[in-house]
């Protein structure tokens, strides 16, 4: 007779972050111009979210637009803008019925004002939702909100690392706080975080994939979070035995 230990499974859905690197060399490995690599990356986008809720995911953020890629073509950062500005105004009805929040992190000073508008147009939308926490990170820089938070600091009277946390959010907007991630996933073979939530990534599950994104299928995403839970997460503690079962 084996015996083995169960372990407390938090009652709280988990934060998954996902890296969705790989449009651009998916559309060039085709042939094709990187901008259909973005767009193929949206349809991989909205069955993601509409599988998250069920696999206990309440929590998903997504790195769209790193302030790092300024440095590509006008044209291809142009496409992706208005890939996202139309996202963003389908969304806000879709995600109404489904029930899914939508706000978006990162500095919004440097984006086109239509864009702008459609984030607004989408937050305020589905403000009063209750279901999945869909954050979307546009001209996202895990340095700059950090620095931002570290000029909060300055003036506070009293920091805590929950204050800290809340700061992180949103650039130049309210912050938008949010629970520490759980598991981070990257697709297009790269393994770094890439400027990307260093702060809530502390004790993040790592989780790297050769699988360009437009690949990316919620069957990945299943075995991803699967893993997670497989894992073994002490936080510099030791696991806590809440029973003991019998397997014949």
């Amino acid at each position: 007779m084996k015996k083995s230990t169960l372990y407390i499974v938090p009652p709280q859905g988990i934060h998954v972050a996902i890296v969705m690197d790989g449009n651009g060399r998916w559309a060039e490995m085709r042939g094709l111009p990187r901008s259909a690599g973005h767009r193929a990356g949206v349809d991989v986008v909205s069955r993601i979210v509409h599988a998250a809720p069920r696999l206990g995911i309440d929590t998903l953020t997504l790195f769209a637009f790193s302030s790092n890629n300024w440095q590509r073509s006008p044209g291809e950062v142009g496409a992706l803008f208005g890939l996202l500005e139309s996202y963003f105004f389908q969304e806000a009805r879709r995600a109404a019925e489904h029930d899914v929040r939508i706000s978006v992190i990162g500095r919004r000073d440097r984006l086109p004002s239509a864009l702008v508008s459609a984030i607004d147009a989408v937050e305020t939308a589905t403000a009063e939702n209750s279901g999945l926490h869909l954050r979307i990170a546009v001209d996202y820089s895990a340095r700059d909100s950090m620095l931002q938070a570290a000029c909060w600091m300055v003036s506070a009277t009293e920091v805590t690392q929950q204050e800290f946390s809340r700061r992180l959010g949103d650039v130049t907007h309210s912050p938008d706080g949010s629970p520490d991630v759980d598991l981070l996933i990257r697709t297009g073979g790269e393994q770094r975080l890439s400027d990307f939530m260093l702060w809530e990534c502390a004790y993040a599950e790592l989780h790297f994939l050769d699988r360009m994104w437009p690949d990316f299928d919620v069957a990945d995403l299943e075995t991803a979070v699967r893993d997670f839970h497989a894992r073994d997460r002490r936080f510099g503690s030791v696991p806590v035995t809440v029973a003991t079962v019998a397997i014949q």
